[in-house]
């Protein structure tokens, strides 16, 4: 058995003496694994960062099997990601979400190909914050979780003051549908809706809507385990202002 595709470098750990398991995100194949011979060389190491991109080739003798993965690098994100503690924390959290969230071997192209654009991004933090929140949005989405903002959930009808959010159905609810159980619903921040300015507080309190949906939706989802501590560290870094 034998491919080749492009990918993004998701995690690396060392393997024996000289070699490396890595985990890529690909277009065609997702998360998928495999060794680097003489991936822990003074030669090799350097190009598996994880962020990077890769050319891709994968061998093995049959499908199930590990194989082997031989890596040429398209472009490295190392020098963007280490500029800032911001990138570096967001670049942690997006890694760290794919390996939790994505089966292996399942293909995802609309969410690699934001996930390809997000990176891009790094070290520009006045746009990063706001793209990654798009992309938890999207990966909520691919993987079964998406919220509807369309319309009120309560009223059935598209709304001009669509204001909260149910945190059980991750529907969108106006003003008008909430009444009395405004207070047992989630606000639903400008930004989500695409909707005017989005200042760092509302990207924040944004980011902390889609948490509870990773938390208590995709995450049980996936065998009640907790939610990489990356993603917390970022958003608490986003919160204190970067690099402080």
């Amino acid at each position: 058995m034998e491919w080749r595709d492009e990918g993004i470098l998701l995690s690396v750990r060392r393997h024996g003496e000289t070699s490396a398991i890595i985990e890529v995100f690909t277009p065609e194949r997702g998360r998928h694994a495999g060794v680097v011979r003489g991936g822990a060389s003074r030669r090799v190491a350097p190009v598996l960062q994880p962020g990077a991109q890769l050319d891709l080739a994968w061998r093995a003798r049959l499908e199930d099997h590990i194989g082997t993965f031989t890596v040429e690098p398209r472009r490295s994100r190392a020098a963007a990601a280490m500029g800032d503690r911001l990138s570096l924390a967001g670049l942690n959290a997006v890694t760290a979400l794919l390996v939790f969230c994505l089966p292996e071997r399942e293909a995802h192209p609309r969410l690699y190909g934001r996930t390809e654009q997000l990176l891009d991004l790094l070290g520009q933090n006045e746009v990063w914050p706001l793209a990654y929140l798009k992309w938890e949005m999207t990966l909520l989405e691919d993987l079964g979780f998406g919220l509807d903002l369309s319309t009120c959930a309560v009223l059935g009808a598209r709304a001009n003051d669509l204001s909260y959010i149910s945190p059980r159905t991750g529907r969108a609810v106006s003003r008008a549908g909430a009444g009395d159980w405004a207070d047992r619903l989630l606000p639903l921040p400008a930004c989500l809706l695409g909707a005017g300015p989005a200042g760092d507080a509302e990207v924040a309190a944004a980011l902390r809507v889609t948490g509870h949906f990773l938390r208590h939706h995709l995450a049980p989802a996936l065998g009640e385990r907790p939610l990489p501590v990356a993603r917390q560290r970022f958003l608490e870094r986003f919160e204190r202002g970067g690099d402080a």
